[in-house]
């Protein structure tokens, strides 16, 4: 499959492996996807399912006992991989991420202030005054009142929507082309979740961001993204463009997730939510067939011995079922 926009980030059969005492094990398997300028990508699944790991791959987070084991990760076309000098101006300029847990992920013993500075020193070599203006002036930007007594507030000092403003601010302080959000509203209220999904709303209209954003929440994904890349154990299952994916998902997988959603703006709701039954199988289980198979009511012989590869199932559409829900417009491998 190939995005309309050529390219920012191409993720080429991507594998990430991790030792442990008991053997090896293998959170991401093969991944292929990428991200247009402007495009915004939901990557969804259920707790590890790979995605966060895979963003962490991008941005050169994996250390040991992790490592990538195979495939590749192109910037503009460029390898990553081949060009560590390359990676290390693309990674944190070009490429920016904003972590799931503010308070975990920001520095307690600095200001917010300090924090954001160091990012636009570090990429932009502005002196201690110049940044300290920009810095205020980002904080203005995503929203946060009263800036300059904001800056000099620790971490703790500050409310949850606050500290995710702030890591918000210091993923934009470099001035990047893709922003990658990773549960970006994770143990935020309600009030407030709503509110950083209207600032990357229109962060991402403003700044004309690439953005993927990294979440289990299929609501989030539907009020955000333009597509849909869904992840199960480790691999990508189905990638389509949103609207098509909601309307008439192709995978049971993404079917299932659906079922599981409360909606309060769709039809009325037909009996009790469905769970998915069963749970995902673990890293380090090695399975012949597609991994979904012990939890699919329509799995066969065939899809417990032979893994599905990713088919195209039309326009900017593919996935990796023997038995899609929506007819294949042609069999053989697919791109995300």
């Amino acid at each position: 499959m190939t995005v309309a926009a050529k390219p920012l980030l191409e993720i080429e059969a991507l594998a990430v492996q991790v030792a442990t005492r008991g053997g090896t094990v293998m959170p991401v398997r093969d991944v292929t996807l990428a991200v247009a300028a402007g495009e915004t990508l939901g990557l969804v699944g259920e707790s590890g399912s790979g995605k966060s790991m895979t963003m962490q791959a991008v941005m050169g987070l994996i250390d040991p006992p992790a490592a990538i084991a195979h495939g590749d990760i192109r910037w503009q076309g460029a390898s990553l991989r081949d060009a560590p000098a390359l990676a290390g101006r693309v990674r944190g300029r070009d490429i920016s991420i904003i972590f799931q847990d503010a308070m975990t992920s920001l520095n307690p013993l600095m200001t917010a202030g300090s924090q954001i500075t160091e990012v636009l020193r570090r990429h932009h070599g502005l002196r201690a005054a110049a940044a300290w203006a920009r810095a205020e002036s980002l904080l203005e930007q995503v929203g946060v009142d009263d800036a300059p007594r904001r800056m000099r507030a620790l971490p703790h000092q500050l409310s949850g929507g606050l500290r995710q403003r702030v890591m918000i601010a210091m993923a934009l302080a470099a001035e990047p082309a893709l922003l990658i959000a990773d549960e970006p509203t994770t143990a935020l209220d309600v009030t407030v979740q709503a509110q950083i999904v209207d600032l990357l709303r229109r962060l991402r209209t403003e700044l004309g961001l690439a953005m993927v954003l990294v979440t289990h929440d299929l609501g989030l994904v539907a009020q955000l993204c333009e597509r849909v890349a869904v992840m199960y154990a480790g691999r990508i299952v189905e990638v389509a463009p949103a609207q098509a994916l909601y309307a008439a998902p192709a995978h049971p997988y993404t079917a299932g997730l659906i079922r599981s959603t409360l909606r309060i703006d769709g039809p009325e709701q037909d009996g009790p939510l469905r769970a998915i039954p069963g749970v995902p199988p673990s890293p380090s289980l090695v399975m012949a067939g597609c991994a979904y198979a012990p939890r699919c009511p329509g799995a066969d012989a065939r899809c417990r011995e032979q893994r599905p590869p990713l088919a195209s199932m039309g326009a900017r559409r593919v996935s990796a079922c023997w038995h899609p829900l929506q007819p294949a417009v042609h069999t053989g491998e697919g791109r995300a």
